[in-house]
């Protein structure tokens, strides 16, 4: 039986499904619009399905806001200017509260940028994946080089100075001079946040079934350690296994912190805390963008109690990400687990040195984070396990 005595900070998903293409890669809730896209009854759908979710939540402020898909820029500001400007009057926000747009580098988006950051939108992560044109080919993506760099500058002539850059190595055939190319591209405009994460092959991804021809493994190692140092030398510490930063996403740390966040658009997920009742539920939102609109006003798909198996697995699965210690104070406020059997379920990866534990925190080993999968499945609950 979990024991929790107080809930952890509360971020808000909003999805915003659609794309012009879908890339080969994305294994993302993402659809083409062959019409034109609903915005307006999207907009109402997800309010309702916000307010029906408040009404359970209880007077808690919201500390983050992340707008994600699909390509959310494809919405014009108006569209968020009500949204937000909604959320605002009804609900407390945290002081300086995160509300992050992600949006591509195509020149609609672009041309958009000043009315997002007027909407109220704070914080920018531009979807470039790479500054060089044959593998932006390569990976489906609509914009070029060019395209990706005006973007940086236009969000910054725009007013935002918070801003993310998310960039891909191991691409198909990629060198390590490549990959080293594009992160220095990115360098220059200094943006105080890089997203600098593996090209991995997804299921239900056009690669999967037609797999690219990738670098070897030891290549992709040089590429990440490579990166690292550079990235490092120019003041972006790394604060988790793809995130580099003078200033942390305070959104993605409070996944990662197994904190609660609401999930409202279509395919949404979100977790909560609920201390009257002593548990921990996850629920997801129906998947289909037609299906949620259709679905008003009960939007849900999906919704699981969490067992003290699941908890201490996703606590772990999610705070290993990190590169600070696991501290064992968060973890017992966070799972509502004794300290107790949060140590004794860490023992057998202490026992084969791939964990260390003492009376405060626990962290991987070096042979733990280079075997992080490995490490993780001595945690996955019975039922998981076949």
């Amino acid at each position: 039986m979990a024991n929790f005595l107080d809930t952890p900070p509360l971020g808000l998903y909003i999805h915003i499904p659609w794309c012009i293409k879908k890339c080969p890669y994305c294994d993302f809730n993402s659809h083409t619009s062959k019409n034109e896209i609903p915005e307006k009854s999207y907009i109402n759908a997800l309010l309702t399905d916000l307010h029906s979710e408040m009404a359970d939540v209880g007077p808690r402020p919201i500390s983050s806001i992340f707008i994600g898909g699909g390509t959310p820029s494809l919405f014009h500001p108006d569209s968020f200017y009500t949204l937000l400007e909604e959320i605002r009057q009804r609900y407390t926000l945290s002081e300086n509260c995160e509300i992050t747009l992600e949006a591509n580098p195509g020149t609609v988006e672009q041309h958009r940028f000043a009315g997002f950051f007027q909407a109220g939108i704070n914080r920018l992560s531009l979807g470039i994946q790479s500054f060089q044109d044959k593998k932006l080919t390569q990976l489906g993506r609509i914009h070029d080089s060019s395209q990706g760099q005006k973007a940086i500058i236009a969000a910054k002539q725009a007013g935002f100075d918070n801003i993310n850059i998310d960039l891909m190595f191991g691409l198909p055939n990629q060198s390590i001079h490549d990959a080293m190319h594009d992160l220095t591209m990115a360098l220059q405009y200094e943006t105080i946040h890089l997203s600098w994460y593996q090209l991995t092959l997804e299921p239900n991804t056009v690669f999967y079934r037609f797999p690219p021809t990738l670098p070897e493994d030891d290549i992709i190692c040089d590429m990440a350690s490579q990166g690292k140092k550079l990235l490092e030398q120019h003041g972006l510490m790394q604060y988790e296994v793809s995130a580099y930063a003078k200033k942390q996403c305070l959104h993605n740390l409070n996944y990662w912190e197994f904190g609660d966040y609401i999930g409202i658009g279509a395919g949404a997920h979100g977790k909560m805390t609920d201390i009257h009742r002593q548990q921990v539920v996850r629920q997801r939102k129906i998947r289909q963008p037609s299906g949620y609109l259709n679905s008003n006003p009960n939007f849900l798909a999906e919704k699981n109690r969490l067992s003290k198996e699941d908890l201490f697995f996703e606590f772990m699965l999610n705070a290993l990400r990190l590169e600070n210690p696991v501290n064992l104070d968060v973890f017992i406020k966070r799972t509502g687990l004794s300290k107790e059997y949060i140590v004794n379920k860490l023992i057998p990866a202490q026992e084969i040195e791939l964990l260390t534990v003492n009376d405060t925190e626990c962290k991987p080993t070096a042979q733990g984070k280079r075997f992080l999968n490995s490490l993780l499945e001595l945690f996955l609950p019975e039922s998981s396990v076949k």
